[in-house]
């Protein structure tokens, strides 16, 4: 097994159950390898609400500003359909962490339509009407996990069907607008312990043998394509030490691959 990685964008979790709770005050050190985890295949990642609990003690993130609207109608094959599901759920947690609840009410709406879009509408409906119920009320735990658990039927759902690959798809698909949002955070606010968060080659390893793996047609794909070229350049610059500089450019990278899914590339 790999080792633990004590650092990880919060959308790498997405299949993961999100716990509740945030600090009262910050420490004056954060131990990023004490987080609580678990494990996604061969790799042990944290929980997302703990990597939110991280940011929330290195300063007061802007989260309504980081948002951004993806366009689920302008979708094409299947490949697509999973990066741009993944990516829509990690705008979910964005959306929860800015309190936004018209936001999260369209994001339930965009899973159900995009789930619909690849088959598995049915696995997701009572989640997605939840989503939308408890972000009417504010209950933001529980809209956590509803998204949590619709990323986690969808998955099991995927792989019932033979689409293991797919389901790897939605999830690096929501680490790519995971660690965007991350950067552009660390970027404003640049400390040691936020860019460590960055730190993590064994789960960068693992999206990459992941798609390297994939049959021929799909590696051929011209979206996944383009995905593995932008997770071999981010590689390097996860596997040293993580500057104000390398935080810039793995923003850049992760935005345009980002860009890349919600304009079908």
């Amino acid at each position: 097994m790999n080792r633990i990685l004590g650092r990880v964008a919060f959308a790498t979790a997405l299949f993961l159950v999100a716990i509740p709770g945030f600090a009262e005050a910050p420490p004056s050190h954060i131990d990023l390898t004490k987080f609580p985890a678990t494990q996604l295949d061969d790799v042990v990642v944290p929980l997302p609400s703990e990597v939110f609990n991280v940011l929330d003690k290195l300063g007061s993130p802007n989260w309504q500003g980081e948002l951004r609207e993806p366009t689920i109608k302008n979708r094409g094959e299947r490949t697509q359909i999973a990066l741009l599901l993944g990516a829509v759920v990690a705008e979910g947690f964005v959306a929860v962490e800015a309190a936004d609840k018209g936001r999260v009410q369209r994001i339930g709406r965009d899973v159900l339509e995009l789930a619909r879009a690849i088959g598995v509408e049915s696995t997701v409906l009572s989640r997605t009407n939840s989503i939308i119920t408890k972000a009417d009320s504010g209950d933001w735990v529980a809209v956590r996990r509803e998204l949590d658990g619709a990323l986690t039927d969808v998955k099991n759902a995927m792989i019932e069907l033979k689409d293991a690959q797919l389901a790897h798809l939605v999830s690096l698909g929501g680490w790519l607008r995971g660690t965007e949002v991350l950067t552009s955070v660390v970027q404003k606010s640049y400390s040691p312990d936020g860019a460590d968060l960055l730190n993590q080659p064994d789960l960068l390893k693992y999206f990459q043998q992941r798609l390297a793996g994939m049959p021929l047609r799909m590696r051929n794909n011209q979206l996944v394509n383009k995905i593995q070229k932008g997770l071999d350049e981010i590689s390097p610059l996860i596997n040293q030490k993580i500057t104000p500089g390398s935080v810039k450019r793995i923003n850049e990278i992760t935005g345009q691959m980002v860009k890349a899914i919600d304009a079908r590339a």
